[in-house]
């Protein structure tokens, strides 16, 4: 299961959310979302959980949770929307 994790300090690492839900079961990746030029943390990421029950049970533990001192937004994640293709270009 895919899970979306909001409201995250822009300090917070792979690494960090790794050890948080690492404690609720195993995972297949965790990162945090960057800003493609700045390199800068956007305050969320994705935690991917194999096993939803283990994913279920992270989400329930740490939703609305305080974690380096903002309260958490962690629930299962949305399909990307699909977005029309932007050309803005002349011919």
């Amino acid at each position: 299961m895919r899970i979306y994790v909001g409201n995250l300090t822009y300090s917070v690492t792979d690494d960090d959310l790794r050890d948080v839900f690492g404690q609720y079961g195993e995972l297949a990746a965790a990162e945090v979302i960057k800003d493609k030029f700045s390199g800068q943390s956007k305050g969320f990421g994705f935690v991917d959980m194999p096993n939803n029950s283990e994913a279920d049970a992270a989400i329930k533990a740490l939703n609305e949770t305080d974690f380096k001192g903002r309260k958490l937004t962690v629930n299962e994640a949305r399909p990307r929307a699909e977005r029309p293709r932007g050309g803005g270009g002349r011919y």
